[in-house]
């Protein structure tokens, strides 16, 4: 064996192993990437989940606490306080 077929020295090598990132790394920001672009485009087509959550106000339909015929949804202020005061 010669010289030259051997590796220039063996503490350069392993010093640039060290500094590179390990490959399961690459793999796992692989996948993150991946299960983000799905639920990205299964989003899209799914829409919005309910009706005024689009932002856009055009529909005709009139979106809660807006003076609807919705709720009162102040949460509790019309509670009965059981004889209290």
């Amino acid at each position: 064996m010669t010289a030259e077929s051997r590796p220039k020295s063996p503490e350069a090598d392993a010093s640039i192993r060290a500094l590179a990132p390990p490959p399961v790394l690459y793999g796992f920001l692989l996948l993150l990437a991946l299960m983000f672009a799905v639920s990205y485009a299964v989003g899209s087509v799914a829409g919005p989940v309910a009706p005024g959550m689009s932002g856009s106000s055009d529909t005709g339909v009139e979106a809660p606490g807006n003076g609807g015929a919705g709720g009162d949804g102040g949460g509790g202020r019309d509670m009965d306080m059981g004889g209290m005061g």
